[in-house]
């Protein structure tokens, strides 16, 4: 007899943290959710490969790959704006001369 289909618990847990990557990626926090979820999502495929079909979950599992890629692409947004951000705070010009001088 053949087991029954079951959902793959790590499939939700690879979601859940893709989706806390997705909110934390612009404060650049989001980027060890993400990772998380990514090392996670490719055991869980690995996994649900190994089981032929009995063991659910991919759209969670697609889902959540998805929202921790975004969440990674979000931090390395907002960590190339801070960066140009601080450069051209530091490369502000500032005033070469003398007060009373026109």
């Amino acid at each position: 007899m053949d087991p029954d289909p079951v959902t793959a618990t790590k499939a939700r847990a690879v979601f859940a943290l893709g989706l806390i990557a997705l909110l934390t990626g612009p404060l650049i926090g989001g980027v060890i959710p993400a990772t998380i979820a990514l090392l996670l999502a490719r055991q869980t495929h690995r996994q649900q490969y190994a089981a032929r079909g009995y063991l659910t979950g991919s759209a969670w599992l697609r889902r959540g790959r998805r929202l921790a890629w975004a969440g990674l692409i979000l931090a390395l947004t907002a960590l190339v704006v801070a960066v140009i951000t601080g450069l051209l705070h530091v490369a502000a010009p500032g005033q070469d001369f003398d007060a009373n001088t026109d």
